[in-house]
């Protein structure tokens, strides 16, 4: 087990900083999406990958040795003396501790998940081209899990929420992010110890936030207002883990992401470039 956990993390950091240094900063955004989920993918499956080599024993033993032998399996018979064995404590700590981490991961995500529903349940749903948008009492940050748009019923009513920002919203909601999201939740129960997933899931739903300002930037003309507005809705707070919201410290990556412009052949040698890293890795 110790072995498979050290080449799966192995790979997970090869690829991931693969992703830092080549991909991150282009724009190749779905390309990105399905990187970073295949990545996870690819590092738990290559370490059961194994190459058999098989070769035909040759036993020679000579005949003079066959007495020999009977004498030597005769002495440790003897020795064979039943010794009571010590119980290694180490084991049972070790899967206590890790029990403990994943009611811990669990409850979080339990908690989180029980946040979102409860808040879909208390408010006002109002169900419009496929989603739903949760009026809030409260003063929130515009944010989605699945197809919910949750958003202070005050602004919304006044029409005090720009269109942008539910363009915004809705991309989450269209292209399925919260997906992406729940999957590395749920991967972070069961290997909770893994540091690498805390950084790739920080990167998917960066790239989340990257898909959703090409998906209102390619409706809108003027993407210096869309900014503006980005860091008036903005919020340095921490939120629900489950959930998309504009955060403002990947304002200045998103700013710069949307005048960055990747060329189709720049994809593709990036793409021929990880077969060899693949065959390296395997």
């Amino acid at each position: 087990m110790t072995t498979y956990i050290f080449k799966s993390t192995l790979i997970l950091f090869v690829l991931f900083l693969f992703y830092k240094l080549f991909l991150e900063k282009e724009n190749m955004h779905v390309f990105k999406r399905f990187y970073l989920l295949l990545a996870i993918g690819v590092a738990f499956v290559i370490p059961f990958i194994t190459f058999t080599h098989y070769v035909e024993p040759i036993t020679t033993t000579p005949i003079f040795l066959e007495p020999m032998q009977n004498i030597q399996t005769v002495l440790q018979e003897k020795n064979n003396t039943t010794v009571p064995k010590n119980i290694n404590y180490t084991v049972y700590i070790l899967w206590i501790f890790y029990g403990l981490g994943v009611c811990i991961t669990g409850f979080r995500f339990a908690k989180n998940l029980s946040t979102i529903l409860l808040k879909i349940r208390k408010n006002t749903v109002i169900k419009t081209h496929g989603f739903s948008k949760v009026l809030l009492q409260n003063s929130v940050i515009p944010h989605t899990f699945l197809t919910f748009i949750f958003l202070n019923e005050q602004q919304y009513k006044t029409n005090k929420i720009p269109k942008e920002v539910l363009l915004h919203e809705q991309a989450h909601a269209a292209q399925k992010h919260s997906l992406d999201v729940l999957f590395i939740e749920v991967l972070q129960i069961i290997f909770w110890f893994h540091p690498l997933l805390y950084f790739i899931k920080k990167s998917i739903k960066l790239n989340h936030e990257f898909l959703a300002d090409r998906a209102v930037i390619n409706s809108v003309t003027n993407s210096i207002a869309y900014q503006q507005i980005l860091l008036t809705f903005s919020t340095s707070s921490p939120t629900n883990q489950l959930s998309n919201a504009i955060n403002y410290a990947s304002l200045k990556k998103r700013f710069t992401l949307m005048k960055t412009q990747t060329s189709k052949s720049a994809i593709w040698l990036r793409s021929i470039i990880l077969l060899p890293l693949l065959v390296a890795l395997i």
